[in-house]
């Protein structure tokens, strides 16, 4: 039900790309948008990963600088059956962290050193877990288009303003009509977008809490990157707020409702789906398979504590929680 609800919301996208190039040019201008939409869509399919990345000034890491890390994601990849994903950290102290790539081969997540600094190793899993499985089901590539595309209809709207109205052209509705459009077409292209966004996000909690068999870890995780994202600055997500969609969560200031003009579902209502996936005690509804190899036990070595890029290890004793951001 998900891919088909995201199937039609790409083709509404599509469709008003082409609508409002038939508002400033007639037949012709649908025509032209048509290529257009073409031609930014294969520009998003090669370079999105790469655009994402440097807007977000993220940095490439690698077994040395981070083996903890990086043993944990290739377990969890693993585990999805995934190619190992290139690992990028992002200099901000909010927890948070995203997924980008055109292809499961070409797959990268980027996390926060806030997210590594403050989260446990548990649910560090549980999110880059999360994280592959928008790559697994392409997620990052579908919102990638959709944010594309987004861009590129606000960007025709404006085009229209300036060359819409003249009575030489094939514009159907005039010049009250290409107002109406410069108005409601970034409107209705961002709605879209943040519907085709909180979709994906929904299944990717189902398919991450499997992945790392932990559903509660990914539930604590989620809460606690929502009560820091209230309290900390992402500057780099601040500087390209159209990316914000790709993140697990809002790294935006502002309202965070289950609406129509959120990036993201509310945390409450994705919290509650996957508690009801945490194993009951004597069997039934509510189990979550549990066959996989766990992450956090893959490399853990006796005497060593969990390690972050960046940071001191933590105490043997396991209780020795850094404070967070939110408190």
């Amino acid at each position: 039900m998900n891919t088909l609800r995201t199937t039609i919301l790409l083709a509404g996208m599509t469709a008003l790309f082409m609508g409002v190039g038939y508002l400033i040019g007639g037949t012709g201008g649908m025509a032209i948008a048509f290529i257009v939409a073409l031609g930014t869509n294969a520009f998003a399919y090669w370079n999105s990963d790469k655009m994402v990345l440097s807007m977000q000034g993220a940095k490439e890491i690698d077994p040395r600088s981070a083996p903890d890390l990086y043993q944990m994601t290739k377990q969890l990849a693993d585990n999805a059956g995934l190619p190992m994903p290139k690992l990028y950290l992002i200099e901000t102290e909010q927890p948070n962290a995203f997924a980008t790539g055109r292809s499961p081969d070409k797959g990268v997540v980027a996390v926060s050193s806030g997210l590594v600094k403050y989260l446990d190793s548990r649910e560090v899993a549980a999110v880059i877990a999360h994280e592959l499985a928008h790559i697994k089901n392409r997620d990052t590539l579908t919102m990638t288009v959709t944010a594309t595309l987004a861009g590129a209809i606000s960007m025709l709207a404006q085009f229209g303003l300036f060359f819409g109205g003249s009575r030489d052209n094939n514009n159907p509705l005039g010049f009250i009509g290409v107002i109406a459009m410069v108005i409601l077409a970034p409107i209705a292209a961002m709605l879209v977008q943040m519907a085709v966004s909180r979709t994906r996000e929904y299944e990717a909690d189902k398919d991450g809490a499997e992945i790392c068999g932990d559903p509660e870890a990914l539930a604590s995780a989620l809460r606690k990157i929502s009560a820091a994202g209230k309290r900390v600055v992402n500057m780099p997500a601040e500087r390209a707020p159209a990316m914000a969609h790709l993140y697990i969560s809002n790294p935006l200031s502002g309202a965070r409702m289950d609406n129509l003009f959120s990036t993201h579902p509310n945390v409450e209502n994705r919290i509650s789906a996957l508690m009801k996936m945490t194993p009951v005690s004597g069997g039934g509804s509510g189990q979550t398979p549990r066959s996989r190899v766990n992450p956090i036990e893959a490399v853990s070595r006796p005497g060593q504590s969990w390690r972050t890029p960046g940071t001191r290890p933590r105490s043997g004793s396991g209780n020795d929680e850094t404070p967070g951001p939110w408190g």
